[in-house]
């Protein structure tokens, strides 16, 4: 992965679920172009994510961090503790990485998802896990280089626009940080 690049990491704020939401629906109709319904990303809602951000902002969860850079949203990392029903104790789980297409490769992502690890081991997490849809090569890629491995037996299938699309889950054990901070 290529280093972070020069991009503020902070908690979310109310003031930020607008740029977050627009930062969502972006990212969704560029990445999962050919894969989701063009019809279905071009009626998503700006309005409407900005909304289900910011309960989670008032809520605390998921735990929500944007990455700031020129003093607008470039991206943001949503994450918790892990839905899945099989998920052993202490596994917590990334509910969405999403950043403005224009930050895409240039370390952004990569800042982000350190700065979630840092909180998910200062929780004492042990593993992690998360969801990508399977024709996501972009995101797979990513989540390999950070380390994660997909499991296979995980696989599933929805509908979503019309399309019937496969995600899978990847998972990476969490080891404590090392005594040098270094997180990678």
């Amino acid at each position: 992965m290529k280093s972070a690049a020069p991009a503020h990491i902070e908690p979310a704020a109310l003031a930020h679920c607008r740029e977050i939401a627009e930062v969502h629906v972006l990212s969704w109709q560029q990445a999962y172009a050919g894969l989701i319904s063009g019809e279905y990303l071009a009626a998503l809602s700006v309005d409407g994510r900005e909304t289900a951000w910011r309960e989670a902002v008032v809520k605390g969860a998921p735990q929500l961090l944007v990455a700031m850079a020129d003093g607008r949203v470039a991206g943001f990392v949503a994450f918790g503790p892990s839905r899945d029903k099989d998920a052993a104790p202490g596994t917590a789980e990334v509910w969405a990485l999403y950043l403005a297409p224009a930050c895409w490769s240039q370390g952004t992502g990569r800042a982000l998802w350190l700065a979630a690890l840092e909180r998910m081991r200062a929780e004492t997490c042990t593993s992690v896990s998360l969801w990508v849809l399977a024709g996501n090569e972009r995101a797979r890629r990513f989540y390999a280089a950070a380390g994660f491995t997909p499991d296979p037996a995980s696989a599933r299938e929805f509908t979503i626009g019309g399309a019937r699309v496969s995600e899978l889950r990847y998972v990476l054990a969490l080891m404590p940080a090392p005594p040098d901070g270094n997180m990678t």
